[in-house]
């Protein structure tokens, strides 16, 4: 079939990036001509970029980081013209026809406090241009289970979508208390699809192979940093801060392409992150992995817990304790979730796109 995958590429974000193309690649390898349905919306190019070039609060000493963050912009840019993409179209109009099937996911497409992407009709299937819609692994990010009922209109769009599966327990609940029909709960494509040159090792720039703990987010609070900082300390490993600046890390990797935060993660001894995507690639390669919880992410990360049981990885502050170790790895128990999970992940598109064909 041909396919188009509808997500929020455009994003400067390793995960949004590496999301896309494991399942533009994973559907492709399954025989299907798939290309990402390339949606342009000239104000939030601009949002999304000022806030690239600007991601923390500047440090003293930094007035050179907005160009290391510029390039960091253009290695995404290259990467993303790298993907298949479909001709281009505006965000408020429909993908261009002759399309078998739409896969709307991964990522938040459907966070209605996403803080420029909330509520798009497009994610939702409308204007429905293609004869089926099928979700894989959507979320609605942080907007909760637990908040104001989904709007009606949002509802009654879902329910137009014939197979949904979703990444967390809270955009399940969402999705059943919508639409009355219980979504499959799926891996992000990043832990689902395996396909090899997603996940090549090669990487312009890479570390110079010291041994690194990667550092991935930022705003850790200070009793994360001082336990991280005395980890790496203790096991001789350098804390490598990729793709923002933390100034407690001992390098700064700012301009780190989509490839080269593959690379950094998957060599890594450990991972110290407060982000979703810096737990799945972690989980992912089997590397340790110390998480603490945030308030912004805090929905997406407690899902994830649920889901893999890795709750002896994260820190939420306001409950105290000392941070887990980064040198830490997961368990057996999370190993042979993913095991499961991928055979429904697997299962479950076969069966969306079979009945698409």
């Amino acid at each position: 079939m041909k396919i188009g995958v509808l997500t929020l590429h455009r994003c400067i974000n390793y995960g949004s990036y590496w999301q896309t193309r494991c399942l533009q690649e994973g559907l492709a390898a399954a025989g299907h001509d798939v290309v990402v349905l390339d949606h342009h919306d000239a104000r939030i190019d601009r949002t999304e970029w000022r806030c690239a070039l600007r991601p923390t609060p500047p440090a003293p000493g930094t007035t050179g980081d907005a160009r290391r963050y510029a390039r960091k912009c253009r290695r995404f840019h290259d990467a993303l013209s790298g993907l298949p993409l479909s001709a281009p179209f505006a965000l408020d109009q429909g993908p261009p026809a002759g399309l078998d099937a739409i896969v709307v996911g991964s990522d938040e497409v459907w966070n209605l406090h996403h803080p420029w992407y909330a509520g798009q009709p497009l994610f939702f299937g409308q204007p429905r241009v293609a004869p089926h819609y099928v979700a894989y692994a959507a979320s609605f990010g942080h907007w909760p289970a637990s908040g104001a009922e989904l709007p009606a209109r949002y509802a009654q769009w879902l329910q137009g979508i014939e197979y949904i599966s979703v990444r967390d327990p809270s955009s399940a609940r969402i999705v059943a208390g919508a639409t009355g029909r219980a979504p499959a709960l799926v891996l992000d494509p990043c832990l689902q699809f395996t396909h090899p040159t997603a996940f090549a090792q090669s990487a312009d720039g890479a570390p110079d192979g010291q041994p690194h703990i990667a550092v991935y987010g930022h705003n850790f609070s200070p009793a994360f940093v001082d336990a991280m900082r005395r980890c790496a300390r203790q096991r001789g490993a350098r804390l490598l801060s990729l793709g923002y600046r933390n100034d407690w890390a001992d390098d700064q990797w700012l301009e780190a392409g989509p490839q080269d935060f593959l690379h950094a993660m998957a060599s890594a001894r450990g991972v110290a992150t407060n982000f979703f995507h810096g737990c799945v690639f972690a989980l992912r390669f089997g590397r340790p992995l110390a998480c603490e919880m945030t308030p912004y992410r805090s929905v997406k990360l407690q899902g994830l817990v649920q889901v893999l049981e890795i709750g002896p990885h994260l820190l939420t502050p306001a409950l105290g304790g000392r941070p887990p170790d980064p040198l830490r790895a997961p368990g057996q128990q999370t190993q042979a979730l993913l095991t499961v999970l991928r055979t429904r992940s697997s299962r479950f598109l076969a069966a969306g796109l079979d009945h698409a064909g």
